[in-house]
C-alpha cells in the first residue's frame, strides 16, 4: 500500500458510493472524507442522503469527515473544501491509514486530484469583462507581466483559469490562496468510478425518492422552515429535493407535480455528474470504472497498484 496515497470513489447519485467506500475500508485501514457539497450541512440529512448508518458494518464504525460541519445558513466554497481536505488528509496519513475521498461533487474531487491553486478572493466582474475580450495568448502575456512566478505554477489550460489567475494576482490580498504544500502525486492515487446502466440508475433514483418521501424527507424540510433554519429562498439555493419540496410546502405545486418534477431533475443531475466525470478523464484523471460498484473488482484494482 506504499504506492497509494489516496483512494477516490465517485459516481452519479444513487449508485452506492458510500457503501463501496465503507466496504473497502473494511479491508484496508482507512477513513472517509466526504466530497458532497450538501452533506456538510447540519440538519439536512434525508434530503442529502447522508445515510450515516452505512458507515457502521458489524458494529464497526468507519470514521468519516466533512459531514455535518456547518449550519445551513452558512456558505461553503471549493476553496474551503480543498483547504479542509488537506488538513484531514494529512492527519489520516499520519495514522498510517489511506484516506478515501468519496462523493459525487465533481468539482470538489477535481480540485484535489488536479491540485488546483485556489483563493477565497471574490470575483471582480468588471475585470473579468475586460479580460474576456483578450485572446488566450494575450492573457498569458498579461499574467506573466503581473506575476511571473504565479503564472509559471498556475494551471493555464483555459481562458477562464488564466483570467482567475490574473484576478487573484491583481488583488491586494493575492497572498490569500491555497498554495497547497501537500500536493498530491496523481500517480499514487486510485480513482474508482461506479458504472451502472442508465435504466438501472433511473430505477434506483425513483425508488430512493419514493422511500425518502415516505420516510420523513418532507417533514425534515418543514422542520427546517418551522425552526427558521432555512427560508424558502434558501431552499432554492440547495436545489433538487429542497427546492421542489419547498415549492410543495409553499403551495406552488401539488404533491404529484413535486414528485414528477423532482424525479426528472435528479435524473438530469445524474447525467450532468457523468458529463463532469468524463471531462475529468480528458484532463488526465484515470477513472477505473467498476460495474455496479463490485467490491472484489475494486479490491483487485487497489491490490494491483
Amino acid at each position: 500500500m506504499n504506492n497509494i496515497n489516496l483512494i477516490t470513489v465517485l459516481g452519479p447519485t444513487a449508485t452506492g458510493k458510500t457503501n463501496l467506500a465503507v466496504n473497502i475500508a473494511q479491508h484496508i485501514p482507512s477513513e472517509i472524507i466526504s466530497a458532497d457539497s450538501r452533506q456538510i450541512y447540519k440538519g439536512m440529512d434525508i434530503g442529502t442522503g447522508k445515510d450515516l448508518a452505512e458507515y457502521s458494518v458489524n458494529g464497526e464504525l468507519t470514521p468519516y469527515h466533512l459531514i455535518d460541519i456547518i449550519n445551513p445558513s452558512e456558505d461553503y466554497s471549493v476553496y474551503t473544501f480543498q483547504r479542509e481536505f488537506h488538513k484531514i488528509y494529512n492527519n489520516i496519513s499520519k495514522k498510517n491509514k489511506i484516506p478515501i475521498l468519496c462523493g459525487g461533487t465533481g468539482l470538489y474531487i477535481e480540485s484535489v486530484l488536479l491540485n488546483y491553486e485556489m483563493s477565497d478572493i471574490k470575483p471582480n466582474q468588471r475585470l473579468r469583462e475586460d479580460l474576456e475580450k483578450l485572446s488566450k495568448d494575450e492573457l498569458l502575456i498579461l499574467f506573466k507581466d503581473i506575476n511571473p512566478k504565479a503564472s509559471k505554477v498556475w494551471k493555464c489550460d483555459t481562458k477562464q483559469r488564466i483570467i482567475r489567475g490574473i484576478e487573484i494576482a491583481s488583488s491586494k490580498d493575492s497572498s490569500r490562496s491555497n498554495k497547497s504544500q501537500s500536493r498530491l502525486d496523481l500517480s499514487k492515487t486510485i480513482v474508482l468510478g461506479i458504472k451502472m446502466g442508465r435504466d438501472r440508475i433511473r430505477e434506483r433514483i425513483t425508488d430512493r425518492l419514493e422511500y425518502r418521501l415516505n420516510n420523513g424527507m418532507i417533514e425534515e424540510v418543514n422542520q427546517l422552515l418551522f425552526n427558521n433554519v432555512l427560508t424558502f429562498e434558501r431552499l432554492n439555493y440547495f436545489g433538487l429535493e429542497y427546492k421542489y419540496i419547498g415549492y410543495y410546502l409553499n403551495k406552488k405545486i401539488s404533491y404529484d407535480e413535486m414528485f414528477s418534477k423532482l424525479n426528472t431533475a435528479i435524473h438530469k443531475f445524474a447525467k450532468k455528474q457523468m458529463t463532469f466525470f468524463r471531462r475529468m478523464e480528458k484532463r488526465g484523471i484515470n477513472i477505473n470504472w467498476i460495474k455496479n460498484g463490485n467490491l472484489e473488482e475494486a479490491l483487485d484494482i487497489i491490490n494491483s497498484k
